[in-house]
C-alpha cells in the first residue's frame, strides 16, 4: 500500500482550495471515491484526471516523483474563500464611550484584506475570525507604527500585559497605544519620544481594550 499516494493527494487538494466534494464533482466520481484515495493511499485510473484538475504534476502525484505543481499549469492561488488562506478584513472599529464592546465598519472599498497561510493562525494560537485589520491615525506611536500604517487587532486577547501594545477604547476613541505597569496602575503610553505632544494616560473606568496589536504593514523602511 503506497500511503505517501493518499497524503499527496490531500497536499494537493488542500493546496489547490478544494474540498473533497468539489474535487470530486470536477473529475466526475464520487466524494467516497476521493475519500478511499486520501485513506488508503492506492492510485487509480482518475490520477490523470485528479492531477489536472488539482494543476499538479501526474508523475508527482502517482509516485513522488519530480515536482508537485505542473510546470506547465502554474497559476496563482485563488484567495477568495480558501480555508487555507484566511483573510483579515480591514475595518473602523465603532465605539461608544464608557462601553467596552464595539461595532465594525468593513472598509472593503480601502484595499483588499491581508491573506496568510492557516499555519501563520495555528502557531500563533489565533482565530482568524477574531483578527481585523485598520490603519493608525497619527504619529503618536512612532516610529514603531506611522500614521497610515495598517496594524492587525487580535480581539480575542484583551487581558493586559506589560509592554505589548493595543487597540483601546479611549472615552469612546480608538487610539493604539503601549501598556505601561507602573506604580501600582496601568498606562497608555505612545512610543514617539514627543511626550509633551503625547503623554502618557492612566487607564481608568473608561478606558477598555479592544485587542492586541499582533501584526503590521508598513510603507516605510
Amino acid at each position: 500500500m503506497n500511503t505517501d499516494f493518499g497524503k499527496r493527494l490531500k497536499e494537493a487538494r488542500k493546496h489547490a482550495g478544494l474540498t473533497q466534494q468539489q474535487l470530486a464533482k470536477k473529475v466526475g466520481i464520487g466524494q467516497s471515491t476521493i475519500a478511499e484515495l486520501e485513506k488508503s493511499g492506492q492510485g487509480s485510473s482518475h490520477v490523470p484526471a485528479i492531477a489536472a484538475h488539482l494543476r499538479v504534476s501526474p508523475l508527482w502525484l502517482a509516485n513522488g516523483t519530480g515536482e508537485m505543481l505542473d510546470q506547465s499549469k502554474k497559476q496563482p492561488i485563488s484567495l477568495q474563500n480558501n480555508p487555507e488562506y484566511p483573510a483579515v478584513r480591514r475595518v473602523r472599529f465603532k465605539l461608544s464611550a464608557g462601553a467596552t464592546g464595539f461595532g465594525l465598519d468593513y472598509q472593503d472599498d480601502e484595499g483588499n484584506p491581508l491573506v496568510f497561510r492557516r499555519k501563520w493562525y495555528e502557531d500563533n494560537g489565533y482565530d482568524p475570525d477574531a483578527l481585523f485589520a485598520t490603519s493608525v491615525a497619527n504619529g503618536s506611536m512612532e516610529p514603531g507604527l506611522y500614521d497610515g500604517d495598517t496594524v492587525i487587532v487580535n480581539t480575542d486577547q484583551t487581558e493586559p500585559k506589560d509592554g505589548a501594545v493595543f487597540a483601546v477604547n479611549y472615552e469612546g476613541e480608538m487610539v493604539i497605544k503601549r501598556l505601561v505597569r507602573d506604580d501600582g496602575q496601568w498606562w497608555l503610553a505612545s512610543d514617539n519620544p514627543d511626550q509633551r505632544r503625547y503623554p502618557r494616560k492612566v487607564c481608568h473606568e473608561g478606558v477598555s481594550l479592544i485587542g492586541e496589536i499582533v501584526h503590521k504593514q508598513s510603507e516605510r523602511i
